[in-house]
């Protein structure tokens, strides 16, 4: 069974508690308004990551995560 950490909303803001609740996941799930590039690249240093953007993301993250 796959493990999957999901969140949302963290407009340019990651609580490094996400890290221990996500321990044990598989991959990260982002449901828009990462809010920065610098969110999904720590995010995805840590584990597979899969988004969508928000409204408040600007061109890299639509690009990369449209």
């Amino acid at each position: 069974m796959k493990r999957i950490g999901l969140l949302a909303d963290t407009h340019n803001f990651l609580d490094e508690t996400v890290f221990q609740h996500f321990e044990h996941c598989d991959e990260i799930w982002h449901a828009g308004d990462f809010g920065s590039g610098e969110i999904a690249a720590r995010l995805k240093a840590f584990r597979p990551l899969r988004g969508v953007y928000g409204n408040i993301d600007g061109q890299d993250i639509r690009r990369d995560y449209p």
